[in-house]
């Protein structure tokens, strides 16, 4: 009698020990699969968020519907080969970063909130750095303000990375400056910038006097000159 009790405690523990290990499973590995990165032939909410973001950037022209089909294949190289990805056409983790989007996969919301504040602190960082290194201090922190003001402002995508990456918006990114490591001096401007501190008195342009030839900039209204630069409305 008690060998038949044993053998079926034994027997009780096993199917426990499989039922945990299937739910585990469950949890956390089949979740991934409902938000993997996207792909020529996904379908979701994520995907309804890359056409999003390249159309009101100027990189995909069709539906918002939610189908990574050819035209958002297309969008995606297109997005890739402007910004120094890898042009493969799939939404992996750098070019999702590179667009704003963080990968629904992530362990919390914490972990993901955490991922977005440095990935703006850092993709900022690279805009300063490759629009303002050798301008006064200040001069970089106005740089970073005009990045955030247009976040702020109706005119413009509404995250750091859409504004940053908006088609034509900023040399850097046509040229591949973006792509360079920020320096200290830069870091610590896009810090200050985000903690709240605005050299340019809300402007949501800037140029260099000296090289621009671009007509309709001259006819902003300025807001103040910081080195080599006119900050502007």
């Amino acid at each position: 009698m008690a060998i038949k009790i044993k053998k079926n405690l034994k027997a009780i523990f096993v199917i426990l020990l499989v039922s945990s290990i299937f739910i585990s499973y469950n949890v956390f590995f089949r979740n991934d699969e409902v938000f993997a990165l996207s792909k020529y032939g996904s379908r979701g909410e994520e995907v309804r968020t890359i056409q999003t973001k390249l159309k009101r950037w100027g990189y995909y022209k069709g539906n918002v519907d939610g189908i990574y089909g050819s035209q958002t294949l297309e969008a995606v190289k297109y997005f890739q080969r402007k910004n120094g990805l890898t042009v493969d056409g799939i939404a992996g983790t750098n070019t999702l970063k590179a667009m704003g989007i963080y990968s629904s996969s992530s362990n919390s919301s914490s972990n993901s909130s955490s991922s977005t504040n440095s990935s703006d602190l850092n993709l900022l960082s690279r805009l300063v750095y490759g629009e303002a290194r050798g301008e006064p201090y200040s001069g970089q922190v106005a740089v970073a303000a005009v990045v955030l003001n247009r976040v702020e402002h109706s005119s413009f995508p509404n995250t750091i990375a859409g504004v940053i990456y908006q088609s034509g918006a900023f040399d850097v990114v046509s040229d591949g400056q973006i792509n360079l490591t920020p320096n200290d001096t830069a870091k610590k401007a896009a810090q200050d910038a985000l903690n709240g501190w605005d050299p340019s008195n809300g402007a949501i342009y800037y140029f260099n006097p000296s090289t621009a030839t671009n007509k309709w900039i001259w006819s902003r209204p300025m807001t103040v000159t910081i080195g080599k630069h006119r900050f502007c409305k």
